[in-house]
């Protein structure tokens, strides 16, 4: 996932903007040939574009965030990134086997309270 996807992303619940990003492993691209500055907000430098003077935009494109997970500080959702794809899927789509697995796999890297009480899944209910 890119980085300047963000600006474009809203949790599909409860559709808060901008969402929490967490990366756990990035991969390194080749630097583009140009690149395009994102409008509202900028998850490369986690902060809103008016709040900052003078983006790299170049750097950001040559980073992809390869595992990570979207928080939604809204309605306590998250949501994982997996081979570099955001899945923002609704509750009764997500599969509770692979979610627990992926909490488990990321745990050290995962705030507390996501583990305990993160929806539609945590690994409060493995107790």
């Amino acid at each position: 996932m890119k980085y300047r996807l963000m600006d474009l992303l809203a949790c599909p619940i409860c559709k808060k903007f901008p969402l929490l990003l967490l990366v756990f492993a990035e991969l390194k691209l080749q630097p583009p040939r140009s690149t395009r500055k994102c409008e509202l907000y900028c998850a490369y430098h986690n902060s809103r574009i008016f709040d900052l003077q003078n983006p790299d935009c170049v750097t950001c494109y040559t980073k992809e965030i390869s595992s990570g997970m979207l928080i939604c500080d809204g309605c306590g959702r998250w949501y994982p990134i997996e081979e570099e794809i955001p899945r923002l899927l609704p509750d009764e789509l997500r599969k509770f086997n692979e979610d627990v697995e992926f909490l488990r796999k990321w745990k050290e890297k995962i705030p507390e309270k996501v583990l305990k009480e993160g929806k539609p899944f945590s690994l409060k209910e493995q107790v």
